[in-house]
C-alpha cells in the first residue's frame, strides 16, 4: 500500500516539485493551497488549507484521513519570506509572518499527531531554511521564524518518539522558486538610514533566488528521507558554500563570522 503524504504549500515552488516527484514514485499525494481553484496543471489533488486558520487545517487533514484511512507523512512546507530593516518592518507584518512560518506549522502538526499516534507510525518533515541557522541582515524575521521551527522540531521529536512518530527538518538553501515575488518587502524609504545598504542587499537576495538550484533537488532529498527507517534530526540541502556556512558558524568566533557575513553582503 502506497504511503499517504500531505504537503502544505504545494501549488508552486519546492512544495509542487516534491509533490510531483513523490507522485511519480507511486505515493498517494495530497497537496494544499489557500486557493486551489486558481491552480491548474497539478498532477496530484490540491485541498484548500490556510495555515493561519485552524478550522481550514482541521478540514483538510480530516479530508485526507476520510479518503485514505491513514496519513503517513506530513511535509510542512507552506511559508513566506520577509525582508527589511527590523526597525522599519511594521509589527503587524512581523506577527503575520510568524503566524504563517511558525505557528502555522505547529497547528498542522497538532492536527495530524492524533492520527499518527493511533497508527503508531508517521513522519513529519518540517521545511526550515539554512537562513534559520544564523541571523542574516535584513532577513531577521525570516531567520528567526525558521530558526524557531528548527528548535521546535528538535523538542517535539523527543516528545513523540515513544508513539512511533518520527520528526525531522530539512533546511534548503537558495532554490529557483517564486518566493521572492511572495515576500513582504519593507519599502525602500528615501532618506532612511538603511536606504542604500538595504537596497543593495535586497537586490543580492533576489539574484541568489534567481540563480538558485533546481527544486527537484529538494524533492529527491525528501524522497530519500522518507525511505529511511530512522531519519536524522536535521538535513541541509543546497549549494556547498551555503551548507558550509553553518559549519563555519560553529567553529569560528562570533565576531569573525559576523565580519564574513558583512563582507558578503557588502555592509
Amino acid at each position: 500500500m502506497s504511503k499517504v503524504v500531505l504537503i502544505t504549500g504545494a501549488s508552486s515552488g519546492i512544495g509542487k516539485s516534491i509533490g510531483a516527484f513523490l507522485h511519480e514514485k507511486g505515493f498517494t499525494v495530497y497537496g494544499t493551497s489557500r486557493k486551489p481553484e486558481q491552480v491548474s496543471g497539478s498532477v496530484f489533488p490540491l485541498l484548500e488549507l490556510d495555515v493561519t486558520k485552524p478550522e481550514s487545517i482541521s478540514a483538510a487533514v480530516a479530508s485526507v484521513i476520510e479518503r485514505c484511512g491513514r496519513l503517513d507523512v506530513l511535509i510542512n512546507n507552506a511559508g513566506v519570506g520577509i525582508t527589511g530593516p527590523l526597525e522599519e518592518i511594521p509589527t503587524q507584518e512581523l506577527k503575520a509572518h510568524f503566524d504563517t512560518n511558525f505557528f502555522g506549522p505547529i497547528e498542522v502538526m497538532r492536527a495530524v499527531l492524533p492520527q499518527m499516534r493511533a497508527q503508531k507510525s508517521g513522519l513529519i518533515i518540517n521545511i526550515t531554511s539554512i537562513a534559520g541557522y544564523m541571523g542574516l541582515p535584513y532577513r531577521s524575521a525570516y531567520s528567526a521564524s525558521k530558526g524557531a521551527l528548527y528548535l521546535i522540531t528538535e523538542a517535539l521529536r523527543m516528545e513523540v518518539k515513544a508513539f512511533g512518530i518520527q520528526i525531522t527538518d530539512v533546511a534548503p538553501g537558495d532554490f529557483a522558486t517564486n518566493i521572492a515575488a511572495g515576500r513582504y518587502h519593507a519599502p525602500l524609504v528615501a532618506g532612511s538610514a538603511y536606504e542604500q545598504s538595504y537596497g543593495q542587499t535586497l537586490q543580492m537576495m533576489n539574484e541568489h533566488v534567481d540563480q538558485g538550484s533546481d527544486p527537484r533537488e529538494m524533492a529527491v532529498a525528501i524522497y530519500e528521507i522518507i525511505q529511511q527507517k530512522q531519519p536524522k534530526v536535521h538535513y541541509k540541502v543546497g549549494a556547498f558554500m551555503q551548507k558550509f556556512s553553518i559549519v563555519l558558524k560553529r567553529i569560528l568566533p562570533d565576531t569573525v563570522y559576523e565580519k564574513l557575513l558583512m563582507n558578503h553582503y557588502k555592509l
